[in-house]
């Protein structure tokens, strides 16, 4: 199970919820206090793609024992040579 703190990188996938056939990876902003089941939340964050980068503000409802900590591959700077 992943923490749930602000800027946490989550892997969300069928695990959290039936919903997400899709894996992918969540960048955290909150944790909503909306009144929910037994080990359920209502996550506020990011939809991040394959670099990293967010592609949509989300508000999912996730069981909490199916997230898993994400990683996403560290972006490679490439610097030119002077000439």
């Amino acid at each position: 199970m992943a923490e749930l703190r602000s800027g946490a990188l989550l892997l969300v996938s069928r695990a959290a919820s039936v919903q997400f056939v899709k894996p992918f990876h969540f960048r955290l902003i909150r944790v909503l206090d909306w009144t929910t089941y037994d080990g359920w939340n209502w996550l506020d964050g990011y939809q991040l793609d394959e670099r990293g980068d967010a592609v949509a503000r989300r508000s999912i409802f996730v069981l909490r024992s199916g997230l898993r900590p994400g990683s996403i591959p560290s972006r490679r700077r490439t610097v030119k040579a002077p000439r």
